[in-house]
């Protein structure tokens, strides 16, 4: 979204005396092609800086003569032109700090307002300084090869002279070089490639961090072309910097030309080991004796890998939280002595794409046979425990064919042996996915979070797992909060500034229950998931809401009011909470006995709804035909092998090793667990089964599904 398109509804009072010799109206016309300039980043008044403010109102009037083509209001935009040219060619800087001035003023406004700018607009700034930084860094190149020349061209005599010169100005200054002289246009582009450099050292840091985002469920950028064609183009800077340099060694003195080498060659080691990364993660919760999947790239692979006679080869090694954070403390430079577990098919050739410019290494059939585990720290269980896959291989790069051992680290994985370790697993992989930080030694997170981002996180979760647009509302975020710090006094302000640990998470039981938070929460998810996401992006289940402000919501409303929640006491269930007002004019809230995913799997949610004749209005006054008519499912017009449809109401329910029969005649089940059980299987009260003949359903056997029985 761009800045133009959110402060031109403003009223124009927010921008009075903003817009003056660049009138409102040329702004419109110019629109997002203004923002993508890099206006701000022109800071100086220097021969780089003159050159970009005239390439970019040259740009603007280019920009203007193509709009002219097509508008309506040609003359105006010809005269927008004539003003432009006159006003800013002798000066083109003055344009700059003129566009800067309104773009600043914009930007005021609408922190004004909305206390915060769009996340794009700050990805967009760093793009702009960076393509800036490089032009920079390419005219600084540019200047050092004319300045080459002439010195090239000077007698001996003069170059001695010039040398003494600049080491006199050394000692004066401390070492410092100063104005336009070669070697001190040299240090100044090395610094500035330096900085360059930490750019894309960061951009791979945050591409990173939002790859292990996604895994909770962020939307995640996955291209890696432009960050390769930053390593790539600050690489040939590189090679053109330390040809220059060399050429002109002798000159510069050998402390001088030492410095700038080492200064080189260390931003070359930095780009070329950061730009080896995992492409595709392997999976974070990770079952022994279950294939995998994962892929590296190497980014400036397809530039500077050298021919080999045999193929360049990628190991992948399981490696323990401790080797890990060895690693990682020695730059991810000294090879691995030991592997923590046995993957099957961890080697693979790596290889150059020519037609993508790509050089990637992709395991497709790994297996992990087996796994060490390490000695834990305290309580932690082996579901706490986090390894990673350590990606590595040793390649020769550049016409020089310098040697370096390549290493990256996948994102932290959960080894299970077990399915029913899996739901444990998956809530440490959440937490260290939500809460590490950029660049931590592996693999170190916080144990306590403010419940403001563990909100976050729940919603980014709820919302990927149920591949749904509606996400948590802050009702139900009170709710979750009162959950697991076992407050239901509280207020929601109450939680604001609370933190909320890793044990309060999924390590202690929550009161009265046999789960933890997460166990619970996970199994909402997973029965969301299943059989209610179009229930619940429909906003028909309200779902995070306690049984006691249930009764307070519906305390009010007339019979046959009822809502939907997630269960409190079960792992996976929804029950339909609903008012019974008795002749007396008293009021009951009734809660359905849960049902589960296998009990929605017979029947479907809004069938079961429709079944039960006291359901009436959806709360808090929605005729439930409305709400959720679009959710039946249509009745076949007869039974299997031409029996009536088949209706729940009187049934021969199998539960466990009981089997109850529903008695037609007297609406009743012989049995309080057969009434759970007949509840449970069709969502049928027993008030609700009336008298007379009605089909019979008999249990599979070990199905726990229902099949015609003989018609009575």
């Amino acid at each position: 979204m761009s800045l133009w398109s959110l402060v031109s509804h403003m009223p124009p009072e927010h921008f009075s005396g903003l817009f003056g010799e660049f009138p409102r109206d040329l702004r419109s016309l110019l629109a997002d092609w203004l923002e993508n300039q890099p206006w701000e980043f022109i800071t100086g008044a220097d021969s780089f800086c003159t050159s970009a403010a005239g390439a970019l109102l040259s740009a603007m009037v280019e920009k203007l003569r193509c709009l002219a083509g097509g508008n309506e209001q040609q003359r105006q935009v010809l005269q927008h032109i004539s003003n432009l040219e006159n006003a800013y060619r002798r000066d083109p800087l003055r344009l700059v700090a003129t566009v800067k001035g309104i773009l600043e003023g914009e930007r005021a406004a609408l922190l004004k307002r909305d206390r915060q700018l769009p996340l794009s607009f700050h990805r967009r700034q760093e793009e702009l300084k960076f393509g800036l930084d490089l032009q920079r860094l390419q005219h600084r190149v540019g200047e050092i090869q004319v300045l080459q020349e002439q010195w090239k061209q000077m007698g001996d005599g003069t170059r001695a002279c010039r040398q003494t010169k600049l080491q006199e100005s050394q000692l004066k200054t401390d070492g410092k070089l100063q104005g336009n002289d070669l070697p001190a246009l040299l240090l100044e582009a090395v610094k500035e490639l330096e900085g360059a450099k930490l750019q894309v050292l960061k951009r791979l840091h945050i591409w990173k961090r939002q790859q292990q985002l996604a895994g909770n469920g962020a939307v995640f950028e996955e291209n890696l072309a432009p960050l390769q064609k930053r390593c790539e183009n600050l690489v040939d800077i590189y090679f053109q910097l330390q040809q220059q340099v060399v050429a002109v060694g002798g000159e510069l003195g050998s402390d001088l030309l030492s410095r700038l080498l080492e200064r080189l060659n260390s931003v070359l080691s930095a780009l070329v080991e950061s730009s080896f990364l995992v492409e595709k993660q392997p999976p974070q919760v990770l079952k022994t004796q279950t294939k995998f999947q994962a892929s590296v790239r190497f980014l400036l692979g397809a530039r500077l890998l050298q021919a080999s006679a045999k193929p360049y080869v990628v190991k992948a090694d399981m490696v323990t939280e401790k080797q890990a954070r060895e690693l990682a403390l020695g730059g991810y430079g000294t090879p691995l002595s030991e592997s923590t577990g046995e993957i099957v098919h961890n080697t693979v050739a790596l290889e150059i794409n020519s037609t993508s410019a790509t050089s990637c290494a992709t395991f497709k059939n790994m297996l992990l046979k087996k796994i060490k585990r390490c000695e834990r720290k305290g309580s932690e269980s082996v579901t706490e425990e986090k390894c990673a896959v350590l990606f590595s291989t040793d390649v020769t790069l550049g016409p020089g064919h310098l040697p370096f051992h390549l290493q990256a680290l996948s994102l932290p994985i959960v080894v299970i042996v077990h399915g029913n370790q899996d739901n444990n697993a998956k809530a440490t992989v959440l937490w260290d996915n939500a809460f590490s930080e950029l660049e931590r030694v592996p693999f170190v997170v916080a144990e306590r979070v403010p419940w403001e981002k563990m909100c976050e996180t729940l919603n980014l979760r709820f919302m990927a797992e149920v591949q749904t647009s509606k996400g948590l509302l802050p009702e139900h975020y009170f709710f979750l909060a009162q959950k697991i710090f076992n407050n239901s006094s509280a207020s929601p302000e109450d939680f604001h500034n609370r933190s909320v640990s890793w044990a309060q998470f999924n390590k202690e039981i929550l009161p009265g229950r046999g789960f933890t938070f997460w166990q619970w929460f996970d199994g909402v998810l997973d029965l969301t998931k299943r059989c209610l996401k179009s229930y619940w992006s429909d906003r028909l289940i309200i779902g995070f809401i306690s049984k006691q402000y249930v009764s307070k919501l519906l305390g009010q409303k007339p019979d046959g009011t009822f809502l939907l929640r997630f269960s409190d006491s079960e792992i996976g269930g929804i029950t339909i909470a609903h008012v019974i007002r008795g002749k007396d004019g008293s009021i009951q809230v009734e809660n359905i006995q849960p049902f589960s995913a296998k009990d929605l799997h017979i029947r479907s949610l809004g069938d079961r709804i429709r079944d039960l004749a006291q359901l009436r209005n959806l709360y808090p006054d929605k005729p439930k035909d409305q709400a959720f008519g679009s959710h039946y499912n249509s009745e076949c017009p007869g039974g299997p092998r031409g029996h009536p449809p088949m209706r729940p109401q009187s049934l021969l329910v199998g539960w466990g090793r009981g089997v109850v029969l529903c008695c037609p005649e007297r609406g009743k089940i012989n049995s309080r667990a057969g009434q759970h059980a007949l509840e449970r299987v069709t969502g049928v009260l027993p008030q609700q089964i009336g008298p007379g003949p009605r089909w019979l359903g008999v249990p599979q056997a070990g199905s726990g599904q229902l099949r015609p029985g003989p018609g009575r």
